[in-house]
């Protein structure tokens, strides 16, 4: 599930509407729907305050939010796949 599925999914689970969220962010009502639809980027503080506006702990929606940001990068790159794999071999959990 992507970034923009997963607050949608939580928004609309706990019956919020776009404008909230939008006024919460301090962000236009279309600016939250593009995030929803994959369409815009948020930044690192944005997903923050949206777990906040959420109720829920912001690691797993910037988990998932860096996972979304590195698949973008990686499937937009002919090279992308040895560049994961790459890191992944060299990575050193700190």
């Amino acid at each position: 599930m992507t970034f923009g599925e997963t607050i949608r999914k939580q928004r609309e689970s706990k019956k919020l509407l776009l404008r909230q969220a939008a006024a919460f962010l301090e962000v236009d009502t279309a600016f939250v729907s593009k995030l929803e639809r994959g369409e815009r980027n948020a930044s690192r503080e944005q997903v923050v305050k949206l777990a906040e506006f959420l109720q829920t702990p912001a690691e797993p929606l910037i988990t998932i939010w860096l996972a979304d940001k590195i698949s973008d990068t990686i499937n937009n790159s002919k090279e992308g796949e040895d560049a994961l794999k790459l890191v992944l071999k060299t990575y050193k959990h700190k």
